[in-house]
């Protein structure tokens, strides 16, 4: 009897932990899953807020710009209108009559008190103002030079000027409209307007909203914050940096950025930005969160609206959603975990049943089906590779009858210098001929016999001139070997000798001797012949003429660079001189295959060919060969 009530306790005790475990991990799914739509309940409702926001903001940023173009609009016209006054044009004519620019000074005066702007002056072909509607102020414009600012050299270029920036005068901002002043189709000088626009920030939204303009270069100019006027939306390159010191655009200002903590940037194009106040202290300075919603202008010089919308007011709308949401779905979570325990064993062992049993069915169809499948893949693929061993077959008969066809232009282009060259020499051997019979028939046989010997002479030059054209013009092997480029030049320059004494063309090479490039002798003929021609073709019409042969080298690469002191490439000829057809010269003088064949020879020997504007003027090509040793034979 005393050992009974001990006896079920190694049965009972391990079954607590397993049947509490059950519980647990229903009530941490339940969790997860509430947590989880309460979640997404608070992104949707943020998403709907944001969406609002950037709509509003959208909204008044037209409003915004449509303020600021019709405030810039009425005074775009104002500058042509000076050059109807004819004291204007005899002042610029005339710029010492003190009497006429008294007159010309209050005229300005008038019209400026008429127009509202900040000042409106004229200035010379030089850029220095030569009359002012500020004469009466002590900081005037009179006699300052203002050929630095872009506006006045736009105007001076025959295209209306606008600018915005700080004066450096009185540093007072504004936005400048300027025009050339003509005369009979002549310009005499720039009429100016000067536009304080720095009333339009007081017009704009305060408060939690925040407004911002700022130019191409992300430089805030006029903003609703003060502590960010003047400053930077993202750090400015050492170039934008240097061209806003020499236009002098923003003056003494530091143009430091402005201090955002986070930028994220959203689908629709607007940015979710979070910063600290910047009217507190900086130790006590609130951070806050705003929408970022941009309007770009396309004129005047690509300027960028900013609207700051703050997000609090959304988010906390955003969180009472989601803790609704989550008192709503509670008891449809909690249901529907409950079912899905339920059902999740019976589930499970009737899926996993039927999974062995299909399993089982298709077993042997499954096996067969993947044996035709790799059957066929296996004969598909040897076909394919039949297809396209053909297919490289012909591309590359295809490349070497190219090649060789641009080897044949390359000869029709020379023919009416080779046809002169070879008509020289047969003219003399006619007439040298005829001299050696007279002379024989008067028995002058020293005489016959330097004429001979000049005969031979001419025959042998002319022997050169057939046979350099033979090994140029037959096809070339497709092995790669170690090449000579000082043989290579001189073989491609044998048949331009006669174009550049004709010319007048000054032929220059510099550091050919003992480097061999790893290619083929003939193209690589083909290549520089190429690049002759269209050098000396380019030179046409220049005074000076000048082909310059640079060769140099390093541990692994051989560098051809062909010189000459033409006109150069524009930039738009530069992007597409590689393409087959596209070529610069008069229709029926080029195909425009020249360089595209050349470009595929020197990737066919594993080097590069690219094209370069020289600073001194002219263009450079440069072939980049892999480096080799004398005698090696590659294939």
């Amino acid at each position: 009897m005393q050992t009974m009530p001990n006896s079920p306790a190694p049965t009972t005790a391990p079954l607590v932990p397993a049947a509490a475990a059950r519980p647990a991990l229903l009530w941490a799914g339940m969790l997860a899953g509430l947590l989880a739509l309460s979640w997404l309940a608070y992104v949707w409702a943020e998403q709907i807020a944001i969406g609002k926001l950037h709509a509003s903001g959208a909204q008044k940023l037209e409003m915004y710009v449509s303020s600021l173009e019709t405030a810039l609009e009425k005074y775009d016209f104002l500058p042509r209108t000076l050059e109807l006054n004819k004291d204007v044009i005899r002042l610029l004519n005339a710029p010492g009559d003190a009497e006429l620019l008294a007159a010309v000074n209050q005229y300005l005066e008038q019209m400026n008190e008429q127009a509202k702007a900040s000042a409106i002056y004229i200035t010379d072909l030089n850029g220095i103002t030569r009359a002012t509607s500020n004469w009466r102020e002590k900081n005037n414009f009179l006699g300052d030079d203002v050929s630095f600012r872009p506006y006045v050299q736009d105007a001076l270029r025959g295209t209306p000027g606008r600018f915005y920036g700080i004066g450096t005068t009185n540093g007072e901002p504004g936005y400048f409209f300027a025009h050339g002043i003509y005369q009979n189709g002549r310009m005499l000088g720039v009429a100016t307007v000067k536009v304080n626009i720095e009333k339009l920030e007081k017009s704009w939204v305060q408060g939690s909203d925040k407004v911002m303009l700022a130019d191409e270069n992300g430089v805030v100019f006029l903003t609703s914050v003060p502590a960010w006027k003047y400053k930077s939306l993202a750090p400015l390159a050492p170039a934008v940096r240097q061209q806003l010191k020499q236009t002098r655009q923003y003056y003494l200002q530091t143009l430091d950025v402005i201090p955002f903590l986070s930028d994220q940037r959203l689908d629709d194009g607007a940015r979710i930005i979070s910063f600290r106040d910047p009217a507190q202290p900086t130790a006590r300075a609130r951070t806050s969160a705003s929408l970022m919603t941009h309007r770009r202008l396309n004129s005047p010089r690509n300027w960028q609206f900013l609207y700051l919308s703050d997000l609090s007011t959304s988010r906390s709308n955003a969180q009472a959603a989601a803790i609704f949401s989550c008192m709503a779905l509670s008891f449809v979570l909690l249901l529907f975990f409950y079912l899905r325990q339920r059902r999740q064993a019976l589930d499970q062992q009737l899926l996993t049943k039927e999974a062995l049993q299909h399993a089982y069915d298709n077993l042997e169809a499954m096996v067969a089906e993947r044996t035709r499948a790799l059957e066929t893949m296996t004969h598909n693929l040897s076909e394919e590779i039949a297809v396209r061993s053909q297919a490289e077959q012909k591309l590359h008969l295809t490349q070497n009858e190219l090649f060789q066809a641009g080897k044949m232009a390359v000869l029709g282009q020379m023919s009416a210098s080779i046809t002169h060259e070879l008509n020289q020499p047969l003219t003399a051997l006619r007439t040298m001929s005829d001299n050696a019979v007279i002379l024989l028939e008067r028995g002058r046989v020293d005489d016959v016999k330097k004429n001979l010997a000049r005969i031979a002479q001419i025959a042998a030059r002319m022997g050169a001139i057939t046979g350099q054209l033979k090994v140029f013009a037959r096809k070339s092997t497709t092995s790669l070997t170690s090449v000579s480029i000082s043989t290579a030049i001189a073989n491609a320059l044998f048949l331009f000798e006669r174009r550049l004494e004709v010319d007048k063309v000054r032929f220059i090479q510099r550091g050919a001797d003992d480097v061999y490039a790893l290619c083929e002798s003939n193209r690589l003929e083909q290549v520089l012949i190429n690049l002759f021609a269209n050098g000396l073709d380019s030179m046409a019409g220049c005074a000076e003429r000048r082909l310059t042969v640079e060769v140099s080298q390093n541990d692994e690469q051989v560098f051809i660079r062909v010189a000459d002191s033409g006109p150069g490439l524009p930039e738009e000829a530069r992007q597409r001189l590689f393409e087959p057809f596209f070529t610069t010269k008069p229709q029926g003088v080029g195909l425009g295959l020249g360089l595209a064949i050349s470009e595929q020879i020197t990737r066919q020997f594993g080097g590069a060919l690219y094209a370069e504007n020289a600073v001194a003027g002219g263009a450079v090509f440069t072939i980049e060969l892999r480096r080799a040793p004398q005698e090696e034979t590659y294939v």
